[in-house]
C-alpha cells in the first residue's frame, strides 16, 4: 500500500502533535489544524531537497534534517524547516520551471520524474507556502505507514 504523507500548517509543535490518532488519511479533510492540507506520496525529505537544491542551490548534503514532533506506533508528525517553504513565495514561473527541470533529472527509486509533473507539484507547494505565510503557520507532515 505505501506510506501516505499529509502536509499541513500549525502555529506550533504542540498544536501539530494533536493529530487525531483514530483518523485515517482519507478521512482528514485538511482543516483540523487550521490549514488546508496536501496529500502526497512525496517524502518530506525529498520535498526539502527538491526546494533547497533546485531553487536555493543548497548542496544536497547541507539540506537540514526534519524535526520529529511525535513518534507513535501508528503515525509520526515531523516539522519541516521554514527554509523549505519560504523560498517558494518569492519566485516566478522561470525559477519554478528551472527547478522542475533540475529535479526531473535526479533519479529516484522509480527513475527520473517528468519535469511537468514536478512543475505542477512545485506550484502546489507554492500555493501551500502562501497559505502557511498568511496564517502565520509552520509546515508539518503527518506520516502514516
Amino acid at each position: 500500500m505505501g506510506v501516505t504523507y499529509k502536509y499541513f500548517g500549525a502555529p506550533d509543535g504542540a498544536t501539530a502533535a494533536r493529530v487525531p490518532i483514530s483518523m485515517r488519511p482519507e478521512e482528514l479533510g485538511g482543516d483540523e489544524l487550521g490549514m488546508n492540507g496536501m496529500f502526497t506520496k512525496i517524502k518530506p525529505e525529498t520535498m526539502a531537497a527538491m526546494v533547497l537544491t533546485g531553487i536555493e542551490g543548497v548542496p544536497l548534503h547541507k539540506v537540514p534534517p526534519l524535526e520529529l514532533i511525535v513518534l507513535h506506533p501508528d503515525y509520526a508528525v515531523v516539522k519541516l524547516p521554514m527554509t523549505v517553504v519560504d523560498p517558494l513565495r518569492g519566485i516566478g514561473e522561470e525559477a519554478v520551471g528551472a527547478a522542475a527541470f533540475i529535479w526531473s533529472t535526479v533519479p529516484d527509486r522509480g527513475g527520473p520524474r517528468d519535469a511537468f509533473n514536478v512543475y505542477q507539484l512545485l506550484h502546489e507547494w507554492q500555493d501551500f507556502s502562501h497559505r502557511l505565510h498568511e496564517a502565520g503557520h509552520q509546515p508539518y507532515c503527518l506520516v502514516w505507514p
